[in-house]
């Protein structure tokens, strides 16, 4: 059975575009839930007009299929990304 880490780690090689960085480090994935066959992940977007959302889930789908699992995404609009959910190296690498 592939763990979290496992799914956390293949997600680090999905970037976002806009930013140049991968939605793991972003703080994109609010969870990850593995049932069976499937994982169902919740993707906070940077903004939710966001022109890259699309590429973003369709890069998160094949990285799951790579894994021999389906995913099933929910992308949350309620909850507001900000940059404090960034990784610490990421923030210093942008200055921030």
């Amino acid at each position: 059975m592939v763990s979290t880490e496992e799914i956390k780690n293949k997600l680090k090689e999905v970037i976002d575009p806009e930013i140049g960085y991968d939605i793991i480090s972003l703080g994109e994935i609010e969870d990850i839930k593995i049932e069976n066959n499937k994982v169902k992940i919740v993707f906070l977007p940077t903004t939710p007009l966001c022109p890259f959302i699309p590429m973003i889930l369709s890069g998160i789908e094949e990285k799951i299929r790579e894994l021999n699992l389906e995913a099933d995404i929910e992308i949350d609009f309620k909850n507001i990304w900000s940059l404090d959910r960034v990784d610490p190296e990421i923030r210093r690498k942008l200055g921030l």
